[in-house]
């Protein structure tokens, strides 16, 4: 099963270890869409901002799909995942079926014509990013726990309970650490 990973890889779920205390990846889910030697990207599936997409960026066509904080890094960037094959060719692929970026203005058409719909697509400003050996050293350290059900939940819209929804699913001890009190010393 996914829960026995032990690296990650291009297209891994990551999940904060319960007790985190780095507020910016506080019970995140991260898709990793980039890892190698020279370091990690990925994006925080879990935390929604208040606004839609048309709301930010001024010349996009109205769209109900909501933006992402997607890391603390370099948060005046949009990035986007989604599983559209029609612009896959200017994409990288992540995992099967789910790409990372394309062609803004041919996403931008798309919508207009009403082709993608909102689940088929994920906003985010901002990223996460590891250098070198540094994601590494973070799971030598247990700070985050892999799964590789990306096609599951990359698109899933449950928010910030999306983090005890997957460490449900991974089932046994992952099952309890979704239920562990964000501050144990209140328990």
């Amino acid at each position: 099963m996914a829960a026995d990973m032990k690296k990650p890889v291009k297209g891994s779920i990551l999940l904060s270890e319960p007790f985190l205390r780095d507020p910016n990846f506080a019970r995140s889910v991260v898709l990793l869409t980039e890892h190698n030697d020279d370091g990690s990207i990925g994006f925080i599936l879990n935390k929604p901002i208040t606004h839609k997409i048309h709301e930010i960026v001024s010349d996009f066509p109205e769209f109900d799909a909501l933006v992402y904080l997607g890391g603390p890094v370099q948060r005046d960037a949009l990035h986007f995942i989604h599983r559209i094959e029609a612009l896959a060719e200017d994409g990288d692929e992540v995992a099967p079926g789910v790409y990372w970026g394309g062609n803004f203005e041919k996403l931008k058409r798309m919508i207009r014509l009403g082709i993608v719909q909102p689940d088929d697509i994920r906003f985010f400003v901002g990223y996460s990013g590891w250098a070198p050996n540094q994601l590494k050293d973070e799971m030598q350290m247990k700070s985050w726990i892999l799964s590789k059900d990306t096609d599951k939940f990359a698109f899933n819209e449950s928010g910030e309970s999306l983090w005890g929804e997957i460490l449900k699913t991974m089932g046994g001890k992952y099952k309890a650490m979704a239920n562990y009190p964000v501050d144990p010393s209140l328990n």
